[in-house]
């Protein structure tokens, strides 16, 4: 069969069929043994619910027999088209008998939502380096803090915000408030 008519292998997983090491990922997002991992948690929770967003993971391959390499200049040429390997890919590779050329994609759904849930981990990051700030500063004084609470969280409605808000100097800190008390930018922590 010619490579310009070879099949392509085509693949759909589920988000529950990548088996992803969230303790990787905690480590990755720098939470060290023992430290709080709420927002983490709930993150990866929500994820699950989520199905929708991970329908556009798709991988596809394609096996290459007519393959040639070059030692000369450590190189493979499949299909009439030539790449410099080097050395170490060179010294991998110059036995095979084919070659598989594989795409993976989480797709745009997940793109747009890790940007989301980027977002929230750096604002909740942020939040929590606030306090670390605000504890060593009153610590100063003698005196100590207790764990962060948001209206929103604990049974704490969520429209208190205006009254804290109120608290504030309009444009504090670069956040607005809208009438149903969702701050801009959205994630924002109080």
């Amino acid at each position: 069969m010619s490579d310009d008519f070879m099949t392509c292998y085509k693949f759909r997983f589920g988000f529950s069929d990548l088996d992803i090491d969230f303790t990787r990922i905690e480590k990755v997002l720098g939470y060290g043994e023992g430290e709080d991992r709420d927002i983490v948690n709930a993150v990866v929770e929500g994820i699950d619910g989520e199905a929708s967003l991970f329908s556009d993971i798709r991988d596809e391959y394609r096996i290459f027999e007519n393959i040639e390499f070059m030692p000369s200049d450590r190189s493979l040429t499949m299909n009439e088209v030539n790449f410099q390997i080097h050395k170490v890919v060179y010294g991998q590779l110059c036995k095979a008998d084919s070659v598989a050329v594989f795409l993976s994609t989480a797709g745009e759904g997940i793109e747009r939502k890790s940007r989301q849930v980027m977002r929230l981990l750096v604002a909740d990051a942020a939040a929590e380096r606030m306090q670390e700030e605000l504890e060593k500063a009153v610590g100063k004084e003698g005196r100590k803090i207790t764990n962060r609470y948001s209206p929103g969280y604990c049974g704490w409605d969520v429209s208190e915000q205006h009254k804290l808000f109120r608290l504030l100097p309009d444009n504090f800190c670069g956040i607005k408030l809208t009438d149903s008390a969702l701050m801009k930018p959205v994630k924002s922590v109080s």
